[in-house]
């Protein structure tokens, strides 16, 4: 008989192999780790000797998230993006754990393990907060961190964000789940779209048959709505902390270079808190987006990948 933690490690195999989504180029394997398992989406190189990169996606998205931008960038870095604990093909962690120190704590993990560190860090949304800490608590694992709407403490948040504040109220995953029980596949992908793109028009239909397919898959899954109220929770209590853990003292904390990037459209991450992101990460270089919402790297990849490679230049002529 298997073990439970065999049994545990078959099924996340099982899930990344069947999972939706995946370009020609990449490659989705499974990363064991103490505690968790992790699936880890890789962009084939064009070039040996590329530095490494790791891009960590927000609350509700996964590795997905930064197909269009690792694809632009295979020239430049061997990028891997990981799934978080409880979202992508990554299975629930054990200790049920989807705080932001615990979800930095996976990033940690994986980073230790895979030996690929110093890399060039990413993070969007809910990852931006999760990989602000990486870098404060760990400098040596990280060459430069990019921003992309980081989930920095807004308050009070904008009107358009505070449906997705509300997530991780008590029962919120089981009246969700009555409430979007009638939605088909294509309204609930369109609705989810809708909210993180600045311009829906920009959704192509790959990008949009994509969505759904993944949004169908993980939804099927006994935890998705656990691991999406949980971890929901997890942020608004990270908002919460005050002294050293506070997120804005994390930042200040932050020594490597940092690429901040905002778009104006942003329905959920306030661009007016770019300012504030610049004066508290020290060395850092701001760009904001006119017509980008709050995934910038599937708006507007190319404008991202030129950002990162313009901020990369200067920071080699500056070092």
């Amino acid at each position: 008989m298997p073990s439970t933690e065999e049994q545990r490690v078959e099924a996340a195999l099982a899930a990344a192999e069947g999972w939706p989504g995946v370009r020609a180029g990449e490659t989705i394997r499974t990363v064991t780790l103490p505690g968790m398992t992790l699936a880890v989406r890789r962009r084939a190189a064009t070039a040996d000797g590329l530095e490494p990169a790791l891009l960590v996606h927000g609350l509700g998205g996964s590795s997905r998230n930064w197909s269009s931008l690792m694809e632009l960038l295979a020239g430049d870095l061997e990028c891997e993006a990981l799934d978080l604990p409880g979202f992508g093909a990554s299975p629930p962690p054990d200790s049920g754990d989807y705080s932001v120190i615990g979800h930095a704590r996976a990033v940690l993990r994986e980073l230790e393990a895979s030996g690929r560190g110093p890399v060039h860090l990413f993070g969007n949304s809910l990852g931006g907060s999760v990989v602000t800490r990486v870098a404060a608590l760990r400098p040596d694992l990280v060459r430069t961190l990019t921003l992309v709407s980081p989930a920095l403490p807004e308050l009070p948040p904008q009107r358009t964000a505070l449906p997705t504040a509300l997530l991780g109220g008590p029962g919120m995953g089981r009246l969700l789940r009555r409430m979007t029980r009638a939605l088909s596949p294509e309204q609930r992908a369109r609705d989810v779209l809708h909210l993180c793109y600045g311009d829906p028009s920009r959704i192509t239909p790959e990008e949009f048959s994509a969505a759904k397919a993944e949004l169908e898959r993980r939804q099927s899954l006994p935890y998705f709505w656990d691991s999406l109220t949980r971890s929901a929770r997890g942020l608004v209590n990270a908002y919460t902390l005050g002294g050293q853990q506070s997120l804005w003292r994390q930042a200040e904390r932050v020594m490597v270079p940092t690429l901040l990037v905002y778009g104006v459209r942003d329905r959920l991450v306030s661009y007016r808190m770019a300012r504030r992101a610049s004066r508290a990460f020290g060395a850092s270089r701001l760009v904001v987006l006119p017509e980008a919402g709050h995934v910038a790297m599937m708006e507007f990849p190319d404008l991202v990948a030129d950002a990162f490679r313009e901020f990369r230049a200067a920071t080699t002529r500056e070092g």
